[in-house]
């Protein structure tokens, strides 16, 4: 009898404890819908955020970080702004449904709030942009960046920021440290550290800082970000200095739906041709050329290329992302790299400086008249026929294998850093071009 007893009374603490557990999980799930449904305050969050002790967060845990990973000490900025990309998009309660065949859009800016302003006013005026995910990727945290930001009503956006941005760090790597070898100093003479480039340079951070936030924003988009690491579609990639024109998205879906059987050897759809300073050829068919990088845009699959190329992007001394694409990673592909685009532009380059020039507090750079970018009626409408044949470029001018690079790049920890992105998340699915 009291044996039987005693397996009643156990019985009953297990289902009490069970039933406590129920409840626990249905409060932390309720909360969870909750803060996934409403508009989030980044400014409000990141002065509240507490900082763990050992420098791990939940969202990096979340990541399923590689352990193996050897990253740079993080200091309280770089751990806040890690926290903060682990929020969900805001704006999910004006646009609770996304389209189920989506193209994500991808914004990546440092800080020029003048450019800035353009193209979120441009993306205003998208039509089907508020189908989809607009995500801004910052090189930095500027207030006036995040400002421009913060006042998107147009789409469910998500702010990243790049946690190891040397702009970030003001006395260790990857920003400037103490001992750091300058200009062209002699490391042994001198007793400084680093490696110079080719040309006997050494690093500058505001400089390198272009390739590795363009790599890491690859890495945490793909394979990071629990809102995209599962997306099959394209995804699209524009800089804060594309002006994009009504019909964007429309064009660009059309260009992703016949790229297979228009152009099977195209790796990519492009907004603007790789002239930058061209319209297009407004001829009555589709164009396949080198890959540009205003408005590009490709699928799983060609990430998956190109990240198994890490090694060749990290170690190719030039600082600058786009030419270490042409020069050493399409090349190794085996076969030309196309992309396939309409004969007008549906996005346009407006900057006339560099990402990381004119940010003193007396030249803000940016050109007159750069406001009144025109957009005539074939803008405002999808332009793309599906009947069209495709006109290819072959044999095109600009940057190729062979070409050594511009240098900016050549010291070993930039190099490891770069290679560090390429381990730091775990691995997406793939999905055919």
């Amino acid at each position: 009898m009291a044996a039987s007893k005693k397996h009643r009374l156990r019985d009953s603490a297990l289902r009490r404890l069970l039933f406590v557990l129920c409840v626990t999980l249905c409060g932390v799930l309720l909360l969870i819908f909750i803060f996934g449904s409403k508009s989030i305050s980044r400014i409000e969050i990141i002065r509240n955020l507490d900082i763990a002790d050992d420098g791990s967060s939940a969202y990096r845990r979340e990541l399923k970080v590689s352990e193996r990973v050897k990253l740079p000490k993080q200091n309280e900025m770089s751990l806040r702004l890690e926290k903060l990309n682990g929020l969900p998009p805001r704006n999910s309660d004006l646009y609770p449904n996304l389209a189920k065949d989506r193209i994500v859009v991808v914004l990546y800016v440092h800080n020029r709030p003048q450019y800035l302003r353009v193209v979120v006013d441009s993306l205003s005026n998208v039509v089907g942009i508020n189908e989809t995910l607009l995500i801004v990727s910052h090189d930095g945290y500027f207030e006036d960046m995040n400002k421009i930001i913060d006042g998107i009503r147009f789409c469910q956006v998500k702010q990243i920021y790049a946690p190891y941005s040397p702009h970030l760090f003001s006395n260790s790597f990857p920003g400037v440290s103490p001992g750091d070898c300058k200009d062209k100093d002699d490391a042994k003479g001198k007793r400084c550290e680093g490696n110079p480039d080719q040309y006997g340079n050494h690093r500058s951070p505001k400089i390198v800082s272009l390739k590795h936030h363009w790599w890491w924003m690859m890495n945490m988009v793909w394979d990071g970000l629990r809102d995209t690491r599962e997306h099959s579609g394209h995804i699209l990639f524009i800089e804060e200095d594309h002006f994009i024109f009504p019909n964007a998205y429309q064009n660009l879906q059309s260009l992703t739906s016949l790229k297979p059987k228009k152009c099977p050897d195209c790796y990519a759809a492009n907004l603007a041709p790789s002239d930058v300073n061209s319209r297009g050829e407004e001829w009555p068919s589709l164009i396949a050329e080198r890959m540009g990088n205003v408005g590009y845009s490709f699928n799983r699959t060609v990430w998956r290329k190109i990240h198994n190329k890490a090694r060749e992007f990290c170690f190719f001394d030039d600082y600058n992302w786009d030419i270490t694409m042409w020069a050493t990673v399409y090349p190794s592909f085996g076969r030309p790299v196309y992309t396939l685009r309409g004969p007008r532009a549906s996005a346009v380059h407006f900057g006339k400086c560099g990402l990381h020039q004119g940010q003193g507090e007396n030249k803000a750079c940016i050109d007159s008249g750069m406001m009144n970018i025109r957009v005539d009626d074939p803008d405002k409408v999808s332009n793309i026929e599906s009947d069209w044949v495709v006109h290819v470029y072959k044999n095109q001018p600009g940057y190729k294998a062979g070409f050594k690079g511009w240098g900016g790049w050549g010291d070993d920890r930039d190099r490891r850093l770069c290679l560090s992105f390429a381990t730091m998340y775990s691995i997406g699915t793939t999905s055919p071009v």
